[in-house]
């Protein structure tokens, strides 16, 4: 996914940036990214801590039998 920014800055006297202004739609994409990014980081992280595991297919048919 990418997210293309337009992005206002606020200034101070100095003309130094000190915010960051993002249309709503920008800040929802970036807020979608960082979830997304989030839950990849969960899943690799459950699968390096696991200790045993099931195959996908293994799993189904037990899954569909009960």
């Amino acid at each position: 996914m990418h997210v293309a920014l337009k992005p206002k800055y606020l200034v101070n006297e100095k003309g130094t940036k000190k915010a960051v202004v993002l249309d709503l739609k920008e800040y929802e994409s970036i807020m979608d990214l960082i979830e997304d990014l989030e839950d990849a980081n969960d899943l690799l992280k459950a699968e390096q801590e696991a200790v045993s595991f099931t195959p996908y297919d293994k799993f189904r048919k037990q899954w569909l039998k009960n």
